[in-house]
């Protein structure tokens, strides 16, 4: 599979974003460029809208138990 046309689901990226922030917290830097205050803005504008949607409750063993569920359907993208 080629690994730049992957499509995320919403539990991935919020996980994702769960796992930099505390990442970040952990790390305690305080100077930071622009681009990285933008970066900043953009991770926390998509976790702050992603927390309010039902992801912020699933697991990895939900996720997967939902795709075997949809093999035999043969959906595409």
């Amino acid at each position: 599979k080629d690994a730049n046309a992957a499509l995320l689901s919403n539990f991935e990226v919020y996980q994702l974003l769960t796992d930099l922030k505390q990442q970040r917290k952990e790390s305690g830097k305080t100077k930071q460029s622009s681009g990285q205050q933008n970066l900043n803005t953009i991770m926390y504008e998509t976790l702050k809208y992603i927390s309010k949607t039902p992801c912020r409750y699933q697991s990895p063993e939900i996720v997967r138990d939902f795709l075997v569920a949809m093999k035999d359907h043969k959906l595409t993208k």
